[in-house]
């Protein structure tokens, strides 16, 4: 795990190097063991490649970035893992090439110069931000993983090309120029909620480069950048297999999955919630590693009525593993918060983010450097409220009437879940655009709050409209699946992985998720929709058969999962006079309504 950095530059700002320095260093802690950057005059400008290391695969000095390919045609700077490295490494040998480390770096950068492009990426397993220059054609290739797991920021104007890991380090290598917020973003989150969905970010000119995309730069010719998919979720029910071979073949998957992403030469761990899908990864790894010392950690709210503090505990019982526990308070946040807005450096969601940045720091506390953690099952497994719109219209599409209405039925049957709401859930997915925005404001989700001024923002050509999900001819009777490929690579998914990357930089841990590989994926939604969410309105139908033997019966079968829930009301009125201090400051930004985000703030705290 690492921090990438540079750019390229017509003609060279005058304190280029000092520039670089200063990205660098914001990215000390994703990287705090190395840190070097080259200097490449192209004939065509000047191209810096910077690199901060986080030590994980191949401790030597022989796995330093920035790395060339022996020919001297190819320079790379790299951020993530590749966990197949090994596999790919034994391909390339047998094709005649010579290594000189044992590092995914170098492997990575050998399959780039052999196979190019979308026939490299095709091979790998793994989470990763890459940009590779080839010095004979003056091109930088630029590519990320399919899920978007590692973080790529980009700036272009048509004098130059700059690119980080974080915000901060792009900001960093624009000295001087003082960034504008990017109003429309802005808008999408405080009135929908929508975050990390798009390539445009929260600051004018500075987009991310999209989940499982990639782009070449033609430094001699350069022109607007246009990214292109290099994988996409193929949402097409492609499997034949029973339920039964389904169950073998994704134990057989997710077991093969672990296995790869425990390749470490540092020490690890696994964050535990309680839950199935972390708790099939502490299990797996104990199924896969009797002998190996295994510590888990945990945020625990404690007296919280919804505490999952007894299941944790019975999954490091089970697996003998050595829990570490963390809990905070009001006060803990009030003192990290600015901390935590910091780091992560765009808007997030809720408070559960700051229970997993102090899971983090516990794993840093107890010297582990790499965690395994459940992230992405839900986007793949069809969550834990099952999609029942999505499947309720999947079926009326297929004409089962009479199913759709057992579904409804069964599903209301779970904890948390009303009949009508599954009908409801239905009309969200099914109505038309007019119908649905209609029914949005009649349920209370105005377009345009009180508390925004509607006015400024249309007069900055700010669109006030819910970006909704567009239903595609070819999903018919498949909605579920579409949900999901639509959750992995567009809402949802990328800002809990933001917010995960974030987090664990902070601290220098390398966060590692096996649900997301792309056979996994590709296995996942290539089954029929009731494997994953079954008729009596079971989730992840398929993956817990699957972990029978290996995750204890009881947590398997628990219906009550609620994750890193934190008392987010008690926090907050607990500092209340804290947030509305802050909320003061509102009458400066232009689109609030100062006033009434005060009193609406004030009506909440009085419950």
């Amino acid at each position: 795990m690492c921090g990438i950095t540079g750019g390229w530059w017509s003609a060279p700002p005058l304190h280029l190097e000092r520039n670089l320095q200063s990205s660098l260093h914001t990215l000390r802690l994703r990287g705090p063991n190395d840190s070097d950057c080259h200097y490449i005059d192209t004939g065509a400008g000047r191209l810096a490649l910077g690199h901060t290391r986080l030590s994980i695969i191949d401790l030597s000095d022989l796995a330093r970035q920035p790395m060339a390919s022996p020919c001297g045609r190819y320079r790379l700077i790299f951020n993530g893992e590749i966990y197949n490295y090994r596999e790919l490494r034994r391909e390339l040998t047998a094709l005649g090439m010579r290594f000189n480390s044992r590092s995914d770096t170098e492997v990575l950068l050998a399959a780039w110069a052999h196979w190019q492009a979308e026939d490299c990426l095709q091979r790998l397993e793994g989470m990763f931000a890459f940009v590779v220059y080839d010095c004979l054609r003056r091109t930088l290739s630029v590519a990320r993983d399919g899920f978007g797991i590692k973080p790529f920021y980009y700036s272009q104007r048509k004098d130059r090309l700059l690119f980080a890991s974080e915000m901060a380090a792009l900001l960093a290598l624009q000295h001087g120029e003082a960034p504008r917020a990017n109003w429309q973003r802005c808008y999408d989150y405080l009135a929908h909620g929508d975050y990390d969905n798009s390539q445009d970010t929260f600051i004018e000119d500075v987009q991310t480069l999209r989940p499982g995309h990639w782009f070449e730069f033609n430094i001699e010719t350069p022109g607007e950048i246009v990214q292109r998919p290099w994988w996409q979720p193929d949402t097409r029910q492609h499997s034949q297999l029973n339920f039964d071979d389904a169950v073998q073949a994704v134990r057989e998957e997710f077991l093969r999955s672990v296995e790869l992403h425990l390749r470490s030469d540092v020490p690890l761990g696994a964050t535990l919630s309680g839950g199935v899908d972390s708790s099939a990864i502490v299990c797996a790894i104990r199924h896969l590693r009797p002998d190996l010392p295994l510590h888990t950690f945990s945020y625990i709210a404690t007296d919280h009525p919804r505490s999952e503090e007894r299941w944790i505990d019975r999954i490091n019982q089970h697996t003998g593993a050595i829990g570490h526990k963390v809990a905070a308070g009001a006060g803990d946040l009030a003192r990290d918060l600015e901390t935590l807005i910091a780091l992560q450096g765009e808007p997030f969601m809720s408070t559960s983010v700051y229970a997993q940045f102090r899971v983090y720091q516990l794993a840093r506390e107890h010297g582990v450097t790499v965690t395994l953690e459940g992230q992405g099952a839900d986007e793949l497994l069809a969550g834990y409220s099952g999609f029942p719109g999505e499947r309720l219209l999947s079926l009326l599409e297929q004409g089962r009437l009479f199913d759709a209405q057992r579904f409804a039925y069964q599903w209301s049957r779970w904890p948390s879940r009303r009949y009508r709401q599954a009908w409801q859930y239905l009309a969200a997915a099914a109505l038309p655009d007019t119908l649905f925005h209609l029914a949005r404001r009649y349920s209370g989700r105005a377009p345009a709050p009180p508390w925004l001024n509607a006015g400024i923002l249309r007069e900055a050509n700010v669109s006030l409209r819910y970006a909704r999900s567009i239903r595609q001819p070819e999903a018919r009777g498949r909605r579920v699946m579409e949900s999901m490929g639509h959750s992995l690579q567009q809402r949802f998914l990328p800002g809990y992985l933001r917010e995960g990357d974030r987090n664990s930089m902070q601290f220098s841990v390398e966060s590692r998720l096996p649900f997301l590989t792309l056979p996994m994926a590709r296995l996942l939604l290539s089954l029929p929709e009731d494997y994953l969410i079954s008729h009596q309105g079971e989730t992840k139908h398929v993956f817990r058969a699957a972990m029978r033997g290996i995750i204890p019966d009881d947590v398997l079968d628990r219906r009550d999962k609620i994750g890193f829930e934190t008392p987010e009301f008690d926090w907050l009125s607990g500092m209340a006079g804290t947030v509305r201090g802050w909320l003061a400051h509102g009458e400066q930004i232009p689109f609030l309504n100062h006033a009434e985000i005060l009193r609406q703030f004030d009506a909440m705290m009085a419950g």
